[in-house]
């Protein structure tokens, strides 16, 4: 049955690691095309941006993508640093260009913050070299505590959102407020204003379910060879950048590889804190307003693609 061509519009899919949302982009991709409407998905994953982080990050390989166009995967090298403000520019270009194709747009990742910053009306303060010099320095010299303690006094509300044991994070925030800010800023506001129109799906998990398919998958990761896949990226300076290193699987392989933990500590801890993150990933995710919750699994492509085209919910 033919449709009539929908207008090109920006969706977006989200919920906590483990619930199926680069395979409903998939679907949501082939729906479109079933129509004989384009489209193309827009990767908001923090760590999918790396090139060769791929076991960890349960990245798509290029042959399981059903052919569909993608942007914004292994776009840094490991030795460099994730910037949200460089990651928004990147990814509001590449849906613009979609959409300026005629195309429909599918924004696909767990990072609330990323995602956030393309999908609301976020702005971020401009660099200072100098003065975030001399706070490296003082890291470098003194550890992150004591710029924790002065972060704290300052801009309690920016130091409850960051770890402790983020350097980067912590002298990012520092270096804002000292250009005059009242504080960092990097959160979803109460009230946030869409940049553009932008349909949400949201898919979810019961907790116990999560749990046990998320300890499964990183047993998965050291079956196919994460501790491997970390090695290759010490060969190409991951132990030079602050923040691929740090990312959940592989701060604990590369811990593992120098013998400070067990391969089974390696994983246990890896689990735990996975499951740490999907629970800050739902709390991030349930503050969206304008979220079509899905049960994972449960998602039908065909009928939410309908739905939207129709002007549904």
């Amino acid at each position: 049955m033919a449709h009539p061509a929908a207008a090109p519009s920006l969706w977006a899919v989200v919920g906590a690691t483990g619930t199926g949302k680069s395979e409903l982009s998939l679907d949501l991709a082939e729906a479109f095309a079933a129509r004989g409407e384009a489209a193309e998905i827009v990767n908001a994953d923090a760590m999918q941006l790396y090139r060769g982080m791929d076991i960890g990050t349960a990245k798509l390989p290029v042959h399981e993508r059903r052919g569909i166009p993608h942007h914004l995967l292994d776009v840094l090298e490991v030795s460099e640093d994730a910037a949200v403000a460089a990651y928004q520019a990147a990814a509001r270009e590449a849906i613009s260009g979609i959409l300026s194709r005629g195309a429909h747009a599918i924004l696909v990742g767990g990072s609330g913050l990323y995602v956030s910053s393309v999908l609301f009306d976020f702005s971020f303060p401009p660099r200072d070299e100098r003065r975030r010099g001399e706070l490296e320095a003082e890291l470098a010299e003194r550890g992150p505590g004591p710029l924790f303690a002065r972060l704290r006094e300052l801009d309690p509300a920016t130091a409850a959102r960051i770890d402790a044991r983020n350097g980067r994070r912590i002298v990012r925030a520092l270096e804002v407020l000292a250009q005059g800010a009242r504080t960092h800023g990097a959160a979803l506001p109460e009230q946030p204003r869409a940049w553009r129109p932008a349909r949400i799906v949201g898919l979810h998990e019961e907790r116990a379910t999560l749990v046990q398919r998320l300890d499964a998958r990183v047993e998965r990761m050291w079956e196919q060879g994460l501790p491997a896949e970390v090695d290759a990226l010490r060969a190409a300076g991951l132990e030079r950048g602050t923040t691929a290193r740090r990312a959940i699987g592989y701060a604990q392989a590369l811990a593992q590889r120098e013998g400070e933990l067990t391969e089974a500590e390696a994983i246990a801890q890896t689990q735990a804190l996975t499951r740490r993150y999907a629970r800050r990933q739902v709390s991030w995710f349930r503050r969206y307003e304008a979220v079509r919750w899905m049960p994972a699994g449960g998602a039908d492509a065909a009928s939410l693609v309908a739905a939207g085209s129709s002007g549904g919910g």
